[in-house]
């Protein structure tokens, strides 16, 4: 049992205790306490007063929320106590317990007005009831004790309900209190089961990206090189009976290995392309050019617009391997006798145009893996997209092919 609980129940019994008590007191006093009224009165009035607090406190606990059967309890209260202080006035200690039932269902000033009603009933006991109003000077005695009976009462009234009212709070601030925590601890809970949600998805996020990462860097270098050594081997056996022409594309083989396995190592340890080692940009696209060209003997050249400047290594090296698969693509599949790159720089984008005129394709039919190829313009696209690029492609069958990439212009500076 709680604490609140426990005072509620000691004060429902003290009117029944109080009574008891001066039942009790009445009965030693004899004839002194009961000067001429009689027994019977007594008698009568202290088990109707029993009966009246059993049918209303007792047995009907729930009508202490019904204000309009409560002031018929407590005026039918205060009568009986007018009636027994009448009888004898021993009963002024039942009297007191009225200041408790004042606040049983009484609101406002109500519960002022009972409080005064018993505060009457008991400085007429105090004064030796009755009887002794017609005594000599009792007046001023009586209007002293009434007075302070009354402030007393009211005093009791007010402290009584702001102790009840403080419990009230306390006892709500409790329950919210509880109900608080309950939230809190789902919502943690919660958070918990999001926040390793989160970690989860993050992982599988970096795990995928990873993947597509190292797809892209498989395909630019080790694919590309691979392709482009078969394509020297293949030309050696055209050339056997060619001997400068065999050795040529057998060096060629050679350099595009050693390129191909330096390029490896430097994508596992996810550096910058080799090429951009120590070069612009546009250097090291020119470089790409001038190599493709000679290894695969297509007319190729690039032409560089506005001012070239220093970007994030990341996009940089973007827009190189974005020329590296495209001259890869060229190479696989377009038969161009003329291939034309544009590296152009403009105030907030930069953009890489790449131009053949191969055979061309319907870049709106859907192209599968394989093992020739169908990875090229996807990992571009993707490539692209982790840095805020776009990839446009303009061909058609017969007519070459256009592809125009498009990046943000972020300089090195911006990046720190």
């Amino acid at each position: 049992m709680t604490e609140p609980d426990r005072t509620e129940r000691i004060m429902a019994r003290l009117p029944y205790i109080a009574l008891g008590a001066s039942v009790i007191l009445v009965v030693a006093g004899g004839t002194v306490g009961v000067p001429h009224q009689g027994w019977l009165i007594v008698c009568g009035a202290s088990v109707v007063t029993l009966c009246w607090l059993i049918w209303w406190v007792t047995l009907h606990p729930s009508w202490e929320q019904d204000e309009r059967k409560m002031i018929v309890f407590f005026l039918g209260l205060v009568t009986l106590i007018y009636v027994l202080i009448w009888a004898s006035p021993l009963f002024g200690f039942f009297a007191w317990s009225g200041y408790i039932l004042a606040t049983y269902g009484l609101k406002s000033w109500r519960r002022q007005a009972g409080a005064t009603l018993i505060a009457i009933a008991s400085a007429v006991s105090q004064i030796g009831g009755v009887d002794n109003l017609d005594e000599p000077g009792i007046l001023p005695v009586l209007l002293v004790v009434l007075a302070i009976n009354i402030g007393i009462a009211n005093v009791m009234i007010w402290v009584t309900m702001w102790t009840h009212e403080q419990g009230l709070k306390r006892a709500r601030m409790i329950e919210d209190l509880a109900e608080a925590n309950a939230k809190l601890a789902a919502a943690l809970k919660e958070n918990a089961g999001l926040h390793a949600q989160l970690l989860a998805q993050a992982r599988e996020a970096g795990v995928l990206d990873e993947r597509q990462r190292m797809a892209g860097e498989i395909h630019d270098v080790l694919a590309q090189g691979l392709t482009g050594i078969v394509t020297q081997l293949e030309a050696t056996g055209a050339a056997a009976d060619r001997p400068d022409d065999w050795w040529r594309h057998l060096g060629n083989a050679k350099s595009l290995a050693r390129d191909s396995l330096t390029e490896a190592r430097r994508s596992v340890q996810a550096l910058r392309p080799q090429n951009l080692d120590g070069a612009a940009l546009p250097d090291a696209i020119g470089d790409l050019v001038t190599d493709w060209s000679r290894v695969h003997e297509v007319a190729a050249e690039l032409v560089t617009t506005g001012t070239p400047r220093t970007l994030v290594p990341e996009i940089e090296a973007t827009l190189l391997r974005t020329a590296q698969e495209a001259l890869a693509n060229v190479a696989r599949h377009a038969d161009a006798g003329r291939v034309g790159l544009t590296l152009s720089y403009m105030e907030d984008v930069v953009t890489l145009d790449v131009r053949d005129d191969g055979h061309g394709f319907d870049p709106r039919a859907p192209r599968e893996l394989s093992e020739t190829g169908g990875f090229g313009l996807a990992g571009m696209r993707e490539r692209l997209a982790r840095i805020a690029g776009s990839l446009e492609v303009e061909s058609e069958p017969g007519a070459g092919t256009a592809l125009s990439a498009c990046v943000p212009a972020i300089p090195i500076g911006a990046a720190a």
